[in-house]
């Protein structure tokens, strides 16, 4: 990392999993509100991951979220729809700090994933500048190009046996930051859809986690609950998300209503 003092907006949480520390965050798929990004601090969120793959929002959406992240703590990552670089680099241009990638299965995606997400020499990415990922600013594009490069977080999906296949080779490739298990379309594309307890299931976590133990990266993973968070973290998911957006408004409204209900017959 450079000494210069920063041209950029850094991202605290590549550093924290980086020194083998955890960060946590949950995943917002449909309340892209001009506030999320403030409550989600002043819940001590880590990082945010605002998705695009299942959710249909489009860059103008994401644009204006990665904007109100300015000026919090929070994290700002965003879930693209696919590997391509059209997907990835202007996504990263209008502001985001870290991308992750569904469906990563073989090495040479990993490496192709990697060089959208840096400047030469260690990718490919174009140059533009003074635009919304430097915030607008001058100063010395070298410096920028070096600063852009180590605080970009990388987060390659495992989410296909294919991809359980590759992973040793996916996570040895320098730029990957983490390796996150997609535990639903990994079990489907097993045959056995949203059943954790198959013996094949448990095979492919271990096989994850041993890959980013060996490479040196993070494994990731989208918890439903607190029970569930507890238990991943303690296999070593460090990079973990609570729940969504929706998940977590509709249950917390869910107990309220049923409690308010069922207090309501006892009156």
């Amino acid at each position: 990392m450079t000494n210069t003092p920063s041209l950029i907006r850094q991202n605290p949480v590549r550093d924290l999993i980086k020194n083998g520390n955890s960060a946590f965050g949950f995943m917002a798929f449909e309340f892209f509100t001009p506030g999320l990004m403030s409550i989600s601090e002043k819940a001590g969120c880590d990082f945010i991951i605002l998705d695009m793959e299942h959710s249909g929002a489009g860059i103008d959406t994401i644009k204006s979220q990665l904007a109100f992240a300015r000026g919090t703590s929070v994290v700002p990552i965003v879930r693209v729809p696919g590997s391509a670089y059209h997907l990835i680099a202007p996504i990263l241009d209008a502001g985001a700090l870290g991308i992750m990638v569904p469906l990563v299965e073989t090495e040479e995606q990993a490496r192709e994933i990697v060089a959208a997400c840096r400047y030469r020499p260690e990718g490919r990415r174009g140059l533009g500048f003074s635009v919304a990922h430097d915030d607008y600013s001058g100063g010395d594009v070298t410096e920028k190009i070096i600063q852009s490069n180590e605080r970009t977080l990388v987060i390659a999906l495992i989410e296909s046996e294919i991809g359980i296949d590759n992973v040793e080779a996916i996570m040895a490739v320098p730029g990957i930051d983490v390796g996150w298990l997609g535990h639903y379309d990994l079990t489907d594309s097993m045959g056995f859809a949203a059943d954790f307890k198959h013996p094949r299931f448990k095979y492919a976590v271990k096989k994850l986690l041993n890959a980013c133990n060996k490479y040196g990266k993070t494994a990731g993973y989208l918890a439903g609950n607190l029970k569930n968070a507890l238990e991943w973290h303690k296999m070593g998911f460090r990079c973990l998300c609570y729940g969504t957006d929706v998940s977590l408004f509709r249950e917390s409204l869910a107990a309220g209503i049923s409690g308010i209900s069922n207090n309501s017959k006892k009156s």
